[in-house]
């Protein structure tokens, strides 16, 4: 096979994986671990891998601008992302979740165009309001309330996309400088610096000794399927192609989310939700679509 095609095989897959992440780690979360205390977990899991397997190949130097933009990478694609992502998992449901982060690809194009690395046509600007609105009926459908209801974990799961969004414009220059492996290592590391201290109080709080088996499953999936294998391969996978082909294969997230939640009863479909996320896929169409 050809390595375009194992990128976008490895791109599946990753697609795959976080497409169950929606619906496995609500098995721990927020019942046995609280947010901090599960990115906590994740962070300090990642940076320990990372370095570890890091530690078997030649050393690589960073130059002092790069470490500045890993630093940002950090706090973008690890501290951030990961605190919008499990507080905003926490307050609403798999398949709301998914479709929210669909998202993520239209914040993609839109930064990069802001910095000047894609152009941005009528065709994007108008799967960018399309996008948009799908996500504004989704988010509204129920009200607009902080206190019940998913709005608040929706909304935060959307922020969550469009910090993952920067995260994948700033690594890809990295990406074609040093290995996956030197910029994961780094990126956690200072993921793991920014958000574990404020993370301490709610790890001090788990009772680790009556973890069910449940969420000692649910937290290693996240360490070692969303955490180590989705990070690997995306960072891989962005030596080859664009960021925004890599956002571009997030609006499968919802498909692979909907058949796990369902087969394992975690979630419901409604009608409306089908169509306000199809409102969003024709967004993310126009704005991810190729001029011939």
């Amino acid at each position: 096979m050809s390595r375009m095609l194992w990128v976008h095989l490895a791109l599946l897959f990753v697609t795959l994986l976080y497409g169950a992440n929606y619906t496995i780690a609500k098995y721990a979360l927020p019942e046995y671990l609280k947010p901090l205390a599960f990115i906590s977990v994740r962070l300090l899991s990642g940076t320990i891998l990372f370095w570890a397997i890091d530690s078997l190949q030649p050393r690589e130097a960073i130059s002092r601008k790069d470490h500045w933009l890993l630093f940002r990478c950090g706090l973008f694609g690890a501290a951030l992302n990961q605190l919008l992502f499990f507080e905003g998992l926490s307050r609403t449901t798999p398949i709301h979740g998914s479709i929210m982060m669909t998202m993520s690809p239209i914040a993609v194009i839109l930064i990069a165009s802001l910095l000047g690395r894609e152009f941005l046509t009528r065709r994007k600007v108008i799967g960018t309001i399309v996008g948009f609105t799908g996500a504004v009926l989704l988010l509204t459908r129920h009200g607009i309330s902080l206190d019940e209801g998913t709005f608040t974990g929706d909304l935060l799961i959307l922020l969550n996309g469009t910090s993952y969004a920067i995260y994948l414009i700033l690594v890809k220059p990295l990406t074609h400088r040093y290995r996956p492996f030197t910029v994961l290592k780094w990126l956690f590391l200072y993921g793991t610096l920014i958000a574990v201290p404020f993370g301490i109080p709610q790890l001090a709080e788990v009772s680790w000794s009556t973890l069910p088996l449940s969420a000692w499953l649910s937290v290693a999936y996240v360490v070692f399927a969303t955490t180590f294998t989705v990070y690997l391969l995306n960072a891989w996978a962005l030596q080859y192609v664009n960021s925004s082909i890599v956002g571009i294969y997030i609006y499968l997230q919802p498909v692979f989310a909907t058949i796990v939640a369902l087969s394992l009863g975690q979630d419901h479909l409604e009608i409306q939700t089908v169509l306000f996320a199809s409102i969003i896929m024709m967004g993310v169409y126009l704005v991810s679509k190729q001029k011939r």
